[in-house]
This record gives structure tokens, sequence and C-alpha cells, in this order.
């Protein structure tokens, strides 16, 4: 288990056991998404909670006026207790443990999806068929993402399998097999 899993992996479990325990596993599950959204594209919070400089007390007051209408009761004293226990700059790697935890107590495939272009509800629809096919599972959360640099088409990865399926990848097969060629 790599060093950061045995630092996050407590906190997560802990945490998904009180979750349970109240029954708010899913609001709770939701939530920690939208946080770590917020969390990853806000430079500033992150570099604010993980500053040394900025006190325990304060950190947990910024939590409290940020966050205290947007998650559970459960979820602040979560947020609360890594500010005290000094590991909230961690909070981004211990909400995505939490969140491979209750997709592995659940047998949830993650698939991650990179298009060139913003899919369509159809597209998605049927490009959600097809992943669950290669997953093998009709449980499956699916994180989209665009990346105008594919020219065309999507990169599909499952776990350790991957399907590239755009014209960027198209393009760099052909390029190495004319290598090999010449």
């Amino acid at each position: 288990m790599p060093l950061l899993n045995t630092i996050t992996t407590p906190y997560a479990e802990a945490f998904l056991q009180v979750s349970e325990s109240r029954k708010e596993v899913d609001k709770v599950i939701n939530q920690a998404k939208s946080l770590l959204s917020l969390w990853n594209e806000s430079p500033e919070l992150s570099e604010a909670m993980s500053s040394p400089v900025l006190e325990v007390e304060s950190k947990k007051a910024v939590l409290q006026k940020l966050f205290a209408k947007q998650v559970t009761p459960s979820f602040l004293n979560f947020l609360k207790l890594l500010a005290d226990r000094h590991r909230i700059s961690l909070l981004n790697s211990v909400l995505e443990r939490l969140l491979e935890i209750y997709r592995e107590q659940r047998n949830i495939a993650l698939a991650t999806v990179t298009s060139a272009y913003e899919l369509s509800e159809d597209q998605q629809a049927e490009l959600l068929k097809k992943v669950q096919l290669i997953a093998g599972t009709n449980k499956l959360e699916i994180n989209l993402k665009v990346d105008p640099d594919l020219i065309g088409g999507f990169i599909v990865s499952v776990g350790s399998k991957v399907i590239d399926a755009s014209l960027s990848g198209q393009v760099r097969r052909l390029g190495l097999s004319l290598a090999k060629a010449s």
C-alpha cells in the first residue's frame, strides 16, 4: 500500500462507516464528489488550507463558513477533524480514497471517457452501453472529460483496459507503423 494510502485509508474508512451508520452514504458520496471537484478547481482554497501560516481554528472557521450549508453535519465534522489533525491539505486524497472504497464495496467500475468535444445525451447513452460491455458490469460510474487535442473520437479507460478510438491515437499509431517500416 502506498504511503499516502496508509494515511488516507483510515480517515476514508472511518468516515464511510459513520455515513453508513447515519444512513447518509449516497448523500455524502455526492457531496464528496462536489467538494473534490471544487477543491481541484480552486487552487486558492487548497493552498490556504495547506498553509502552515493559517491557524487550525481559522481553517475550521473557513470550512464552517464555506460548507455548513453544502454538506451534512457529519461531513463538516469530518472536515474539521482533518483540520485538527493537520490533514486538511490531504483532503483531495482522502476524498478520492473514500470514493475508491465506496466503489470497491459496491462493485462499481469507474470509467473515464475523454472525447475531443462534449458529447450529447444520446452519444453518452450509447457510449454507456458500450462501456458497460467493456467493464462487464451494469454498475458503472463514468467520468467525462473533454480534450480537443484528440482531434476527434474518444479514449475510454476502465481499470487497466484502455481503448483509444481518437484521431490523434490513430495518427500516432500510423506514425509508429511508418517508422517501423522504414
